[in-house]
């Protein structure tokens, strides 16, 4: 009995073992890539590039945001939703600051797109990063991944622009005032700023470990910050909490896969490569990723959905195109709403969800659409 008592104990202990070499990599890239935002932001990068932008948009409204809505796919694809959360969310904000205009449709653009535009490449989401080893053990590598994602990842950013654009025709329209040059700022600390942030993009988009690159760059940040205006660096607001619920997270769904939790999630997301059986699988995701968080979602699922390459796409669907309803739908979410607060933005979470979830139909929607003609 003892023996029996300490196996189990060792395969429990092993099990844990594993999840946290899982989440690890996800919650150092969380807490450094935030840690480089606050000191880009309060460097004023995200002044100047907004300043920039609003000049590049010919003071026409629609122009700017449609050219905001460009940066922000290309961002999420080659950099991850999380990048683009944290690093061009103060920058729509201080678009719609300097244009004296609603930040509400800037702060949606930047989250909506953050999500439904992460399916394309692996480096995109974390979540994909996760399931390239089973497409791979499916015969699909990494060309075969971004083929099967191509048609999906079209409809689901197709599908959040005309939302954006239906939902906020109003604030959207018309033209805007030349802009003014952004408030001075400390020029060195700046320029270290807008270089880290501009060196990021690539060293992600080669494949670098993201939780690596991150690191280094809020450690050349803090050492520039620190140099130039201690202050700074004091009252830096370091997510430790957030981090260690995400974790929490997934010790929680690791526990209740191993305690039967794994044949009801089997019995939710069916059998087969329908179409009807693909948007079965999406749902599936969806709902669980609005109801705890995307990645934990999908750690939980992909055991029951990755015998097939269309099922697992349609799940990537669901737990990156769909997480919009919720605040802590996704890490994308959580930072999204964390630059918001610093730049003294609240949107209800009565709107939020109402409008994400017309985004999340719209957008997931055309993707399920798309993946079935694409397989």
């Amino acid at each position: 009995m003892n023996v029996c008592a300490v196996n189990v104990s060792a395969v429990n202990v092993s099990q844990l073992g594993d999840v946290l070499v899982r989440v690890l990599p996800v919650l150092v890239f969380f807490v450094a890539i935030t840690v480089v935002a606050e000191i880009a932001d309060a460097a004023g990068v995200f002044d100047v590039a907004g300043h920039w932008a609003t000049r590049a948009g010919r003071h026409r409204t629609p122009l700017l945001w449609l050219l905001f809505v460009l940066v922000a796919v290309a961002c999420t694809v080659v950099l991850s939703l999380d990048t683009t959360a944290v690093l061009l969310t103060p920058v729509g904000l201080a678009i719609a600051a300097q244009l004296n205009i609603s930040p509400v449709p800037f702060a949606l653009t930047t989250l909506w797109i953050a999500n439904t535009a992460s399916l394309l490449l692996p480096v995109s989401n974390l979540t994909n990063l996760l399931a390239l080893n089973h497409f791979a053990l499916l015969g699909v590598g990494h060309a075969g991944y971004v083929r099967l994602a191509a048609l999906p990842a079209v409809g689901a950013v197709v599908g959040t622009v005309v939302v954006l654009a239906v939902l906020h025709r109003r604030e959207l329209g018309g033209r805007y005032l030349p802009d003014a040059p952004p408030d001075p700022h400390d020029q060195v600390l700046l320029r270290v700023a807008g270089a880290v942030c501009l060196a990021v993009g690539p060293l992600f988009a080669v494949g670098l470990s993201p939780a690596w690159v991150s690191s280094i760059a809020a450690g050349v940040l803090v050492a520039a910050a620190w140099a130039r205006d201690r202050d700074l660096v004091r009252d830096l607001k370091v997510p430790w909490r957030m981090a260690l619920a995400v974790a929490a997270l997934f010790v929680v769904i690791d526990a209740a896969l191993q305690v039967g939790l794994q044949p009801a999630l089997a019995s939710l997301a069916g059998q087969g490569t329908t179409s009807v059986d693909l948007v079965r699988v999406a749902g599936v995701g969806a709902l669980a990723a609005n109801t705890v968080n995307n990645l934990p979602a999908y750690i939980a699922l992909e055991s029951v959905t990755s015998d097939a390459p269309s099922r697992l796409m349609a799940l990537l669907i669901g737990v990156n195109v769909a997480p919009l309803v919720t605040p802590w739908a996704s890490l994308a979410t959580l930072l999204w709403a964390q630059r918001c607060r610093a730049r003294g933005i609240h949107i209800s979470i009565g709107a939020l969800a109402v409008q994400g979830l017309l985004c999340a139909v719209a957008a997931a929607g055309l993707a399920l659409a798309a993946l079935a003609v694409a397989s």
